[in-house]
C-alpha cells in the first residue's frame, strides 16, 4: 500500500499493535470460504498489508499456503517474530510483488482503504488466477452497544469527525464499482482487561498522529468513564466484521 503519514504511523506502534489489537473470529473465515466458493486449506493466499500477522496467522492455521505482503519495517519485524515460518515480502497493494495469475485469494484485513483503487484493482486482477477472489474486511466496534456508542461519540468529537458515520455497513459504500462484491457481516465479542482495551485504542492511527500528551489526556478520561461501566476492570468489547468478496 502506498500509505499516508497516518498509515505509516502504525510502524511506530508495531509492538503495541501486535500485543493488543483484536484478532478475528473463526466465523469470518467460514464466511470467506463460502463467498469465495472454495476451502482455504491448500489455497494459495496473499495477505496484503499483513501488519503484525493477525489475519495471516488465522489463514495459515486453516491450511492456506500464505504469503504476506507488508510495506512497513516495524510491522514486518513484528510479523517475523510472530510467524517466522510464513513467507513475507516487502511491498504494497498498488504494486504487488507477486507474479501474474499466481494467487487464489487476495486478502486485505483492514488494509484496502490505504490503497489507491486506480492501481490496486488492476493489480488484484493481474495476480489472481482465473476464478480467484479478492477479499476485503474491516473490524469495527459495534456501535449498537450503548457504552461503545458513547465512546464513539467521544472519539469523533476528539478527532473532529462529529459527522462521520459509525455504521459498519458504511464500509461497503466505497467498494470498487467495477467489481461484483458479495458482502457479509459477522458479530463477535471478547473480554479484556481495561488496560488492554485502552492500549488497543492507543494503536488507532488517529491517536498515533495526535501526539503523546493529547492521547494520554484522552485515555485517562476514558479510563474514568469505563471504570464506572465495568467496575470489575474487565471490558466486554463487541465487534462487527464487514466482509466483502469479489470473485
Amino acid at each position: 500500500m502506498t500509505m499516508t503519514s497516518q498509515g505509516r504511523s502504525f510502524d511506530k506502534a508495531a509492538a503495541g499493535y501486535a500485543a493488543h489489537r483484536p484478532s478475528y473470529p473463526p466465523a469470518l473465515l467460514n464466511a470467506l470460504e463460502e463467498l469465495a466458493n472454495r476451502p482455504l486449506k491448500g489455497a494459495r493466499v496473499a495477505d496484503i498489508g499483513a501488519g503484525t500477522g493477525l489475519a495471516t496467522a488465522l489463514l495459515h492455521a486453516r491450511g492456506a499456503r500464505v504469503i504476506a505482503v507488508e510495506p512497513g519495517p516495524g510491522m514486518a519485524s513484528q510479523f517475523r517474530l510472530r510467524l517466522p515460518e510464513v513467507p513475507l515480502v516487502r511491498g504494497d497493494g498498488n504494486h504487488l510483488p507477486l507474479a501474474s495469475e499466481s494467487v487464489d485469494i487476495l486478502t486485505y484485513a483492514q488494509a484496502w482503504h490505504w490503497t489507491d483503487q486506480r492501481k490496486s484493482v488492476p493489480e488484484a486482477r493481474r495476480v489472481l488466477r482465473s476464478g480467484g477472489s479478492l477479499a476485503l474486511w474491516w473490524n469495527d466496534s459495534d456501535s449498537t452497544v450503548p457504552w461503545i456508542a458513547d465512546q464513539d461519540t467521544r472519539l469523533r468529537r476528539l478527532f473532529g469527525a462529529a459527522d462521520s458515520d459509525p455504521d459498519p455497513t458504511a464500509r461497503f459504500r466505497g467498494l470498487p464499482a467495477e467489481l461484483d462484491f458479495a458482502t457479509r457481516q459477522v458479530s463477535w465479542a471478547r473480554s479484556v482487561p481495561l488496560d488492554t482495551h485502552l492500549a488497543n485504542l492507543a494503536t488507532y492511527s488517529d491517536f498515533l498522529v495526535l501526539g503523546e500528551k493529547a492521547t494520554k489526556t484522552f485515555l485517562a478520561a476514558e479510563r474514568d468513564h469505563l471504570t464506572k461501566v465495568f467496575p470489575d476492570g474487565t471490558v466486554k468489547e463487541r465487534y462487527v466484521v464487514s466482509l466483502a468478496v469479489a470473485r
